[in-house]
């Protein structure tokens, strides 16, 4: 049985204690994400990640290195509203890992070695990216469902922003976005180290003290550009299929939850029935739920066939049309809401996971717990779901890509 704990500071800590672990994972989660890179500068983010993982810290060539050369796991990711910075080692290591983990994002060594290494690495994956359709629909969709607005830009950035990055323009970032956004450390082990205080790490007060005073900048959601025809082209291709829904901490997102997972790509929800047993349209597709601060996104992404698209998209439509008119039937309803919250226990049963899981839900209201996550699920019932999938249904849109040239 696990102990779930938070700990005021600084830099609060969310800690998963099991005493039966043998590792130790710490996540850094930062409420400095893509969306908040400045204009001309998409792609800031995601490029101090990749440099602050791999320079120099402390004594040693970087975090990431020395992580894995102690038996660990190390990385990092950006999101359009946070970024994570996390490792999973031997509980043996945790102290001296978490201390290095504060310093190497709190105070990084800049130098033009580990840019000019780093630089090329996020082009590459840029460029390995636009190459995947199933990654460049993704983006598609929310640059026309946040048209003009910062969730609708790329989260890896644009090649030409990132091509004009040089030290001192990461050191300023570093300085004015992710050192005043609110942080917060995430422990999943046997017990908390002591260097989860940063100060007891060795990080200077002064340093502390600017974490949480920003504001992120106001941008009003626009209004949902008209529908679009799709451009279907004469080979395979991926359609997203959703629409916006509620932030991350909106009472209501469990019921948008459950809706993806009534509509997912297990062989008990409605959709698969449907789209892939009944009509054949369908092999590839999952459904999902993100939470975006004052929005979110839910989608189907879905890969078809030449000529399967249209009917598709009507299969979708249809299903959602149904459970907002009468909402689902009983059994559907119930292995939602149990898939609904299996995903967070088998989360909270895997410690990388776990932390990860707990990160995204940093910074929620007092009281917030897994085990209240699986309650609020536990209470979502058919006129939720129905709510739901008319919220949906009022802003569904479909992207497709590639298109039709």
């Amino acid at each position: 049985m696990y102990e779930f704990k938070t700990i005021d500071g600084p830099v609060p800590v969310l800690a998963l204690i099991d005493e039966r672990l043998s590792t130790t994972t710490v996540c850094l989660a930062s409420k400095y994400g893509s969306r908040d890179d400045p204009p001309g500068e998409c792609g800031l983010a995601h490029v101090l990640e990749h440099v602050l993982m791999s320079a120099p810290v402390g004594a040693v060539p970087s975090f990431s290195e020395h992580v894995e050369r102690l038996g660990g796991h190390a990385n990092a990711e950006t999101g359009l509203d946070r970024m994570l910075f996390y490792a999973q080692v031997h509980a043996d290591d945790a102290g001296e890992i978490t201390g290095l983990l504060h310093h190497a994002v709190l105070r990084p060594r800049w130098d033009q070695e580990t840019l000019s290494r780093e630089k090329p690495a996020v082009l590459q994956e840029l460029s390995a990216a636009a190459a995947d359709p199933s990654d460049v629909v993704q983006d598609a969709f929310l640059a026309h469902v946040f048209p003009d607005h910062p969730l609708g830009r790329p989260v890896g950035g644009l090649r030409e922003d990132v091509e004009r990055f040089d030290v001192g323009s990461l050191a300023e970032g570093h300085a004015r976005r992710l050192l005043t956004a609110p942080l917060s450390l995430i422990v999943v082990g046997p017990s908390v180290p002591a260097s989860a205080d940063p100060v007891t790490a060795g990080i200077d007060p002064r340093t502390l003290t600017r974490l949480g005073t920003a504001t992120r900048d106001p941008h009003a959601l626009p209004a949902l550009p008209a529908p679009e025809g799709a451009r279907w082209p004469d080979t395979f291709a991926w359609v997203c299929v959703g629409a916006r829904s509620v932030g991350n901490h909106d009472p209501r997102r469990p019921h948008f939850n459950v809706l993806a997972q009534l509509l997912g790509s297990s062989p008990s929800s409605v959709l698969y029935r449907r789209l892939r047993g009944e009509a054949g349209l369908a092999y590839a597709f999952q459904s999902w739920n993100r939470g975006y601060g004052e929005t979110g996104a839910w989608r189907v992404l879905a890969g078809v066939e030449p000529g399967n698209g249209e009917a598709a998209i009507d299969v979708i439509r249809t299903a959602l049309e149904e459970i907002a008119a009468e909402g689902p039937g009983p059994d559907d309803l119930a292995a939602a809401r149990r898939q609904a919250q299996m995903r967070i226990l088998t989360s909270v049963d895997t410690p990388l996971e776990c932390a990860r899981f707990l990160a995204m839900r940093s910074g929620g209201p007092a009281g917030w717990s897994p085990a209240a996550e699986v309650d609020a699920l536990a209470g979502v019932n058919a006129g939720d779901l129905r709510e739901a999938a008319r919220h949906v249904l009022r802003g569904l849109r479909a992207v497709v890509r590639p298109e039709a040239r």
